[in-house]
């Protein structure tokens, strides 16, 4: 322990009140304990500490006042306490009514040959938070470390046992830093002595340009399509496809090799799927389209040309949905912006408009295809006016029951027809609600309603309100 040089000095003669003070002011808790180990005075640091140690501590045994396991160390410090140097410091736990015990170091000196104890404490309760603090996020860098390893366990097992060729390669230098298992047969020899070449080492002229080509439009773009490439000294064909991922500030790519006949084999059944989805689409009774962003048709199967009365799917190719499709301005424009927006449409009620006059009353889903390097819309127009009409014929008119049902009307009926549809929905509740409050009564309900008999009777038979029977008949 270093001192002052020159204490007197320095310091001068300090008198007890002045000891006292700079004791206190140095401490959390200050003691002074006789040559017994009995408190005969103490100061605190804290309010809190005063209300609830002051008045039990004073002229109780120093060593009462620790839990159990600390008793021994009071001990220690009442023996070291000597006129020539401070005692070591040493932690005790002081137990409280506040929960948990509170951490205080002390160090012991006498003033005097025979003089009282003076004890300085320092509380360590912010240190054992932070010691706490420190554990636990230990702990979870532990737990945080653990599952990096599983997860590393995880994809060096599935990198190892994959039956697909894979490489990782640097982005920058394109030598491979890693290669599997299966690796090794596709260019002849041990998988660890692929490591190290440049990729695409290995291929013919034409197929290290296609690759390079490959690489350089992962890197700008993120993503490419797959291409075939051919092995230099087997000629062997393989499909190679690639992407891109960072680790530790390191772009790298990941690289997967197929062999050529594989992935025939997986395309045969792809092209013989789509081969029999065109058919479907061909022979559908639905008129099926599709369309580029700006609603330009780019195909057509045979439904549609029958709807739309031309002949060949030249005709409508290149030509704007618009063209056919609903009111010219509204129908169109509004099917297309809820289309951006949600990226379906499903039973959009509009019309279809022939070439030479013809009118179809159309139900029509659309949808958002994101898939291919351009987006494109997909339109299944299926035709209603046959239902419309046998509806119409039976005498059924459904009528929306909803406000929700009418504002989607909004856009596909015009104003005067939906107005006329919601006075429609209000006078038919009306009635129904008279006929429910008369129990059926039509004379009451029609003067409930202010009606004359014959008018109510007229609108019952409007909305299919009930069997009149005779008594319509009659009057």
């Amino acid at each position: 322990m270093m001192r002052f040089r020159f204490p007197r000095d320095s310091v001068g003669d300090l008198d007890a009140e002045m000891a006292a003070t700079l004791i206190a002011a140095m401490s959390d808790i200050a003691l002074v304990v006789d040559t017994d180990g009995v408190i005969r005075d103490l100061a605190f640091g804290s309010d809190d500490w005063s209300v609830e140690w002051y008045g039990k501590w004073l002229g109780l045994p120093w060593v009462d006042t620790v839990t159990g396991e600390t008793r021994q160390k009071i001990d220690a410090l009442v023996e070291e306490a000597t006129t020539t140097a401070p005692s070591r410091w040493r932690q005790v736990n002081h137990p409280s009514s506040w929960g948990a015990d509170v951490p205080v170091i002390y160090c012991t000196m006498r003033l005097r040959p025979e003089g009282p104890i003076i004890a300085c404490g320092r509380d360590l309760r912010s240190s054992a938070a932070l010691q706490q603090r420190l554990v636990e996020a230990q702990q979870s860098m532990e737990r945080h470390y653990s599952r990096l390893r599983n997860l590393e366990t995880r994809y060096r097992l599935l990198f190892q046992m994959s039956a697909e060729a894979v490489l990782i390669v640097d982005a920058v230098s394109r030598k491979v830093i890693e290669a599997n298992p299966a690796a090794g047969p596709l260019f002849g020899e041990a998988a660890r002595r692929v490591v190290g070449r440049v990729f695409p080492d290995g291929f013919d002229a034409d197929s290290t340009t296609a690759l390079q080509s490959l690489l350089a439009s992962v890197r700008a773009t993120g993503r490419a399509e797959e291409v075939r490439a051919r092995l230099a000294d087997t000629r062997r064909e393989l499909v190679v496809s690639a992407s891109l991922f960072r680790q530790e500030n390191t772009a790298l790519f990941l690289v997967r090799l197929v062999p050529g006949e594989a992935s025939t084999v997986a395309g045969n059944g792809t092209q013989k799927g789509r081969t029999r989805l065109a058919e479907l689409v061909e022979a559908s009774p639905d008129a099926i389209v599709l369309a580029d962003p700006q609603g330009r048709v780019t195909s057509a199967n045979p439904a549609f040309l029958d709807l739309v009365q031309l002949a060949t799917d030249e005709q409508v190719k290149g030509e704007s949905l618009e063209r056919w499709l609903g009111r010219p301005g509204v129908d169109f424009n509004v099917l297309m912006a809820n289309l951006r927006q949600h990226g379906s449409v499903r039973r959009f009620s509009t019309l279809m408009r022939g070439e030479y006059g013809a009118t179809a009353d159309v139900e029509l889903s659309a949808t958002a295809i994101l898939n291919g390097k351009e987006p494109a819309f997909g339109f299944t127009i299926r035709n209603v006016g046959d239902r419309t009409a046998s509806e119409s014929h039976a005498g059924v008119r459904e009528l929306p029951r909803s406000v929700e049902q009418l504002t989607e009307l909004v856009g596909r009926v015009p104003l005067k027809d939906l107005v006329r549809e919601t006075t429609d929905v209000i006078e038919r509740l009306c009635i129904e609600a008279a006929l429910e409050l008369t129990g059926d009564n039509r004379a009451s309900a029609a003067e409930l309603l202010g009606l004359s008999r014959q008018s109510l009777y007229v609108k019952l038979r409007r909305y299919g309100l009930g069997d009149l029977g005779g008594e319509g008949a009659e009057a």
